[in-house]
């Protein structure tokens, strides 16, 4: 996945295609399954804010060393595309990171798993077209696996609201990065460089227009700083950097559906790192979601094929 440049030209980034593109999707997944715990344990330390800032400060500042020379290449147009997929970026970690701050852990993967409906209805919505029936049947079969995994209860909280508005938005960022972003000569790390130092800019105004300067300051320690490394390192830098490459080699209604299996890691995960209960409604919920972004994903890669 490196990239480089020649004659002051952005080399084109080999995009991640087939198997190894579904493979590092489900890789987001499983780390934005485990980001939920530890993103309540953080919060335990610092503000919403105050954690998301120095996420992608620390995100924006590595990956500015790693793509320089790609972000110097990267025309103005391309820079503001990526500047507008970050504010899409930042809204999403405002809704989903409030509201893990006031629902549980398990919750917020399993919410946030309803971009699987999301995404096919905005791709194929924005090409004038229905969604395959097989796609949407595995959507479907998701979307009860979360009901399942809830308990079937319908009486969300405002925590859970702000997730469901998160799950609208990530599909909606999914779609986005594939249209604005299809032919153009900008690297994967380029755009994550972008993304994050976008989300890095806006959050820390919103906080400086709330709060001073010193109360930026956290005393959480070690805990707290381990948790800002695992958030920022693997799943921001790892995990974007692959979901750029992965969304120009495959399709936004099958990364969609690939995503949907992160309730499962999260309610697992969850389960170990902050003792929420594991259920047997759970686990038939864990299942339901499995098989339906299994036959989902094989049904449109037949259908692209």
């Amino acid at each position: 996945m490196d990239s480089g440049s020649s004659g002051g030209t952005l080399a084109w980034h080999q995009p991640i295609s087939g198997f190894s593109a579904d493979l590092s999707v489900l890789g987001i997944a499983l780390v934005w399954g485990a980001s939920y715990p530890v993103a309540k344990g953080a919060l335990v330390f610092a503000p919403v804010l105050v954690l998301i800032f120095y996420r992608f400060l620390i995100t924006a500042v590595a990956m500015s060393f790693v793509a320089h020379k790609e972000i110097a290449a990267t025309l103005r147009g391309d820079c503001a595309r990526g500047v507008v997929l970050g504010a899409i970026l930042f809204a999403i970690l405002l809704a989903e990171t409030y509201g893990v701050s006031s629902t549980n852990a398990s919750n917020t993967a399993l919410i946030i798993s309803l971009c699987v409906v999301f995404t096919p209805i905005f791709d194929y919505g924005l090409s004038r077209k229905l969604p395959p029936i097989g796609v949407l049947a595995g959507a479907g079969c998701s979307c009860l696996g979360v009901a399942t995994l809830m308990g079937g209860t319908t009486a969300f909280t405002f925590g859970d609201l702000l997730v469901l508005s998160a799950a609208v938005l990530r599909a909606i960022l999914v779609v986005t990065t594939k249209r604005l972003m299809a032919g153009r000569p900008v690297s994967s790390a380029a755009l994550t460089t972008l993304q994050a130092s976008t989300v890095a800019i806006l959050t820390v105004t919103l906080f400086l227009l709330q709060s001073g300067a010193s109360e930026l300051a956290v005393k959480g320690g070690g805990q707290f700083w381990a948790s800002v490394a695992f958030l920022s390192l693997l799943c921001t830098i790892a995990a974007f950097y692959v979901q750029n490459a992965a969304i120009r080699g495959s399709t936004p209604t099958r990364v969609g559906l690939l995503m949907g299996t992160e309730p499962l890691f999260g309610l697992l995960f969850a389960a170990v790192i902050v003792s929420e209960p594991l259920t047997l409604p759970s686990l038939c919920g864990a299942a339901l979601i499995i098989v339906g972004t299994t036959a989902g994903t094989i049904f449109e890669r037949k259908m692209g094929s």
